[in-house]
Protein backbone atom coordinates (compact mmCIF):
# COMPACT_ATOMS: atom_id res chain seq x y z
CA UNK A 1 0.00 0.00 0.00
CA UNK A 2 2.82 2.39 0.90
CA UNK A 3 4.53 1.57 -2.39
CA UNK A 4 1.35 2.38 -4.36
CA UNK A 5 0.95 5.63 -2.43
CA UNK A 6 4.55 6.61 -3.22
CA UNK A 7 4.00 5.92 -6.93
CA UNK A 8 0.84 8.06 -6.85
CA UNK A 9 2.73 10.96 -5.23
CA UNK A 10 5.53 10.73 -7.83
CA UNK A 11 3.02 10.75 -10.68
CA UNK A 12 1.17 13.72 -9.18
CA UNK A 13 4.40 15.70 -8.79
CA UNK A 14 5.42 14.87 -12.37
CA UNK A 15 2.09 16.06 -13.73
CA UNK A 16 2.35 19.28 -11.70
CA UNK A 17 5.89 19.89 -12.90
CA UNK A 18 5.25 19.30 -16.58
CA UNK A 19 1.90 21.04 -16.42
CA UNK A 20 3.42 24.35 -15.33
CA UNK A 21 3.24 26.91 -18.13
CA UNK A 22 6.45 28.50 -19.37
CA UNK A 23 6.45 32.11 -20.50
CA UNK A 24 9.14 33.01 -23.04
CA UNK A 25 10.22 36.55 -22.22
CA UNK A 26 11.99 38.66 -24.83
CA UNK A 27 14.60 41.19 -23.76
CA UNK A 28 17.66 42.99 -25.11
CA UNK A 29 20.61 42.55 -22.76
CA UNK A 30 22.27 45.84 -23.73
CA UNK A 31 20.40 48.12 -21.35
CA UNK A 32 22.03 48.15 -17.89
CA UNK A 33 20.93 48.14 -15.14
CA UNK A 34 17.65 46.77 -16.49
CA UNK A 35 19.08 43.92 -18.57
CA UNK A 36 22.72 43.12 -19.32
CA UNK A 37 25.20 40.25 -19.53
CA UNK A 38 27.23 39.20 -16.50
CA UNK A 39 29.38 36.05 -16.64
CA UNK A 40 27.48 34.82 -19.72
CA UNK A 41 24.16 35.24 -17.92
CA UNK A 42 21.38 37.79 -18.52
CA UNK A 43 20.80 39.74 -15.30
CA UNK A 44 19.32 43.05 -14.22
CA UNK A 45 16.38 44.89 -12.68
CA UNK A 46 13.89 43.67 -15.29
CA UNK A 47 15.13 40.08 -15.07
CA UNK A 48 14.71 39.95 -11.30
CA UNK A 49 11.31 41.61 -11.66
CA UNK A 50 9.93 39.19 -14.25
CA UNK A 51 11.28 36.15 -12.38
CA UNK A 52 9.48 37.34 -9.25
CA UNK A 53 6.30 37.90 -11.26
CA UNK A 54 6.59 34.36 -12.64
CA UNK A 55 6.98 33.03 -9.11
CA UNK A 56 3.86 34.89 -7.95
CA UNK A 57 1.63 33.84 -10.87
CA UNK A 58 2.93 30.27 -10.93
CA UNK A 59 4.68 30.25 -14.30
CA UNK A 60 8.21 29.36 -15.35
CA UNK A 61 10.19 32.15 -17.03
CA UNK A 62 12.56 31.59 -19.95
CA UNK A 63 14.56 34.61 -21.15
CA UNK A 64 15.26 35.14 -24.86
CA UNK A 65 17.86 37.75 -25.85
CA UNK A 66 16.92 39.58 -29.08
CA UNK A 67 17.69 42.87 -30.80
CA UNK A 68 15.52 45.65 -29.37
CA UNK A 69 13.84 46.47 -32.69
CA UNK A 70 13.03 42.76 -33.14
CA UNK A 71 11.19 42.36 -29.83
CA UNK A 72 7.70 43.51 -30.83
CA UNK A 73 7.75 41.66 -34.18
CA UNK A 74 8.77 38.49 -32.28
CA UNK A 75 5.91 39.06 -29.84
CA UNK A 76 3.37 39.50 -32.62
CA UNK A 77 4.72 36.41 -34.40
CA UNK A 78 4.21 34.40 -31.17
CA UNK A 79 7.91 33.57 -30.88
CA UNK A 80 7.86 35.10 -27.39
CA UNK A 81 5.07 35.69 -24.88
CA UNK A 82 6.19 38.92 -23.18
CA UNK A 83 8.64 41.76 -23.64
CA UNK A 84 10.51 43.04 -20.59
CA UNK A 85 13.19 45.40 -21.85
CA UNK A 86 12.84 48.84 -20.33
CA UNK A 87 10.19 49.42 -22.98
CA UNK A 88 8.38 52.74 -22.96
CA UNK A 89 4.60 52.80 -23.35
CA UNK A 90 3.70 54.87 -26.42
CA UNK A 91 0.45 55.40 -28.29
CA UNK A 92 2.04 53.98 -31.44
CA UNK A 93 3.11 50.76 -29.70
CA UNK A 94 -0.32 50.42 -28.07
CA UNK A 95 -1.81 50.01 -31.55
CA UNK A 96 -0.05 46.66 -31.84
CA UNK A 97 0.43 45.33 -28.30
CA UNK A 98 -1.04 45.60 -24.82
CA UNK A 99 0.93 46.79 -21.81
CA UNK A 100 0.89 45.99 -18.13
CA UNK A 101 0.76 48.81 -15.62
CA UNK A 102 3.99 50.78 -15.58
CA UNK A 103 6.75 49.77 -13.19
CA UNK A 104 9.37 52.50 -13.75
CA UNK A 105 9.48 56.19 -14.73
CA UNK A 106 12.40 57.49 -16.83
CA UNK A 107 13.47 60.53 -18.85
CA UNK A 108 15.72 61.09 -21.85
CA UNK A 109 19.19 62.60 -21.39
CA UNK A 110 22.25 63.32 -23.49
CA UNK A 111 25.62 61.68 -22.92
CA UNK A 112 28.34 64.15 -23.88
CA UNK A 113 32.12 64.56 -23.58
CA UNK A 114 33.00 66.46 -20.38
CA UNK A 115 34.23 69.48 -22.36
CA UNK A 116 31.18 69.65 -24.67
CA UNK A 117 29.33 72.97 -25.03
CA UNK A 118 26.20 71.32 -26.48
CA UNK A 119 23.13 72.50 -24.58
CA UNK A 120 20.10 70.92 -26.31
CA UNK A 121 18.98 68.58 -29.08
CA UNK A 122 18.90 71.34 -31.70
CA UNK A 123 22.68 71.62 -31.43
CA UNK A 124 22.83 68.34 -33.33
CA UNK A 125 21.77 70.08 -36.50
CA UNK A 126 25.50 70.87 -36.74
CA UNK A 127 26.82 67.90 -34.71
CA UNK A 128 26.34 64.15 -34.97
CA UNK A 129 23.96 62.46 -32.51
CA UNK A 130 24.10 58.75 -31.73
CA UNK A 131 20.74 57.03 -31.22
CA UNK A 132 19.86 53.41 -30.49
CA UNK A 133 17.62 51.80 -33.08
CA UNK A 134 14.04 51.58 -31.80
CA UNK A 135 14.72 53.33 -28.47
CA UNK A 136 12.64 56.31 -27.36
CA UNK A 137 15.57 58.67 -27.99
CA UNK A 138 15.75 57.48 -31.58
CA UNK A 139 12.08 58.33 -32.08
CA UNK A 140 12.48 61.67 -30.31
CA UNK A 141 15.44 62.69 -32.45
CA UNK A 142 13.47 61.82 -35.60
CA UNK A 143 11.01 64.63 -34.87
CA UNK A 144 13.62 67.15 -36.02
CA UNK A 145 14.57 66.21 -39.58
CA UNK A 146 17.63 68.47 -39.43
CA UNK A 147 19.30 66.50 -36.65
CA UNK A 148 22.30 64.53 -37.91
CA UNK A 149 21.32 61.16 -36.46
CA UNK A 150 23.50 58.06 -36.58
CA UNK A 151 21.74 54.86 -35.47
CA UNK A 152 23.40 52.07 -33.51
CA UNK A 153 22.23 48.61 -32.52
CA UNK A 154 23.51 48.94 -28.95
CA UNK A 155 24.47 51.75 -26.54
CA UNK A 156 27.94 50.23 -26.12
CA UNK A 157 28.65 50.71 -29.84
CA UNK A 158 27.55 54.35 -29.62
CA UNK A 159 29.74 54.94 -26.54
CA UNK A 160 32.78 53.68 -28.46
CA UNK A 161 32.16 56.15 -31.30
CA UNK A 162 31.52 58.98 -28.84
CA UNK A 163 34.86 58.31 -27.15
CA UNK A 164 36.64 58.29 -30.53
CA UNK A 165 34.97 61.54 -31.66
CA UNK A 166 32.94 60.05 -34.52
CA UNK A 167 29.79 61.44 -32.89
CA UNK A 168 29.37 64.34 -30.46
CA UNK A 169 26.59 62.96 -28.23
CA UNK A 170 24.17 60.13 -27.51
CA UNK A 171 20.52 60.32 -26.49
CA UNK A 172 19.53 57.60 -24.03
CA UNK A 173 17.21 56.76 -21.15
CA UNK A 174 18.38 58.29 -17.88
CA UNK A 175 19.07 55.13 -15.83
CA UNK A 176 21.36 53.31 -18.29
CA UNK A 177 22.97 56.63 -19.28
CA UNK A 178 24.04 57.22 -15.68
CA UNK A 179 25.54 53.74 -15.59
CA UNK A 180 27.58 54.27 -18.75
CA UNK A 181 28.86 57.65 -17.57
CA UNK A 182 29.77 56.24 -14.17
CA UNK A 183 31.85 53.50 -15.79
CA UNK A 184 33.39 55.58 -18.61
CA UNK A 185 35.84 58.39 -17.93
CA UNK A 186 35.49 61.73 -19.69
CA UNK A 187 31.71 61.76 -20.13
CA UNK A 188 28.84 63.72 -18.57
CA UNK A 189 25.05 63.76 -18.50
CA UNK A 190 22.88 66.62 -19.78
CA UNK A 191 19.20 66.67 -18.83
CA UNK A 192 17.19 67.85 -21.83
CA UNK A 193 13.92 68.26 -19.90
CA UNK A 194 11.84 65.92 -22.03
CA UNK A 195 8.59 64.42 -20.74
CA UNK A 196 8.75 61.46 -18.39
CA UNK A 197 8.24 58.04 -19.92
CA UNK A 198 6.79 54.89 -18.39
CA UNK A 199 8.31 51.41 -18.68
CA UNK A 200 5.88 48.48 -18.81
CA UNK A 201 5.67 44.84 -19.88
CA UNK A 202 4.39 44.28 -23.42
CA UNK A 203 2.00 41.45 -24.29
CA UNK A 204 0.09 40.34 -27.37
CA UNK A 205 -3.33 41.90 -27.71
CA UNK A 206 -6.25 39.93 -26.35
CA UNK A 207 -4.46 38.33 -23.42
CA UNK A 208 -6.42 40.17 -20.75
CA UNK A 209 -6.14 37.41 -18.12
CA UNK A 210 -2.34 37.44 -18.22
CA UNK A 211 -2.30 41.25 -18.09
CA UNK A 212 -4.47 41.11 -14.95
CA UNK A 213 -2.21 38.47 -13.36
CA UNK A 214 0.91 40.50 -14.07
CA UNK A 215 -0.66 43.72 -12.81
CA UNK A 216 -1.69 41.99 -9.60
CA UNK A 217 1.84 40.61 -9.20
CA UNK A 218 3.36 44.09 -9.69
CA UNK A 219 1.04 45.41 -6.96
CA UNK A 220 2.18 42.62 -4.64
CA UNK A 221 5.86 43.24 -5.44
CA UNK A 222 5.46 46.90 -4.50
CA UNK A 223 3.35 46.18 -1.41
CA UNK A 224 5.74 43.59 0.03
CA UNK A 225 8.81 45.80 -0.42
CA UNK A 226 10.51 43.62 -3.04
CA UNK A 227 10.40 46.51 -5.52
CA UNK A 228 12.31 48.73 -3.08
CA UNK A 229 14.90 45.95 -2.74
CA UNK A 230 15.40 45.96 -6.53
CA UNK A 231 15.79 49.74 -6.61
CA UNK A 232 18.40 49.56 -3.85
CA UNK A 233 20.21 46.70 -5.56
CA UNK A 234 20.46 48.29 -9.00
CA UNK A 235 20.38 52.05 -8.44
CA UNK A 236 22.14 52.69 -5.10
Amino acid sequence: MNKLFSIFIMLFCSISLFGKETLIVGTNAEFPPFEYMEKNKIVGFDIDLINKIGEIIGKDIKISNLSFDGLLPALQAKKIDLVVAGMTVTEERKKFVDFSKDYFIATQVLILPENSTISNLNDFETNKLGTILGYTGDLLASKNKNIQKIQYNTPAMAIMDLKSGKIQGIILDSAPALGYVKNTKGLKILDINEEQEKYAIALRKGNEKLVEEINSAIDEIIKTGYYDQLVKKYFN
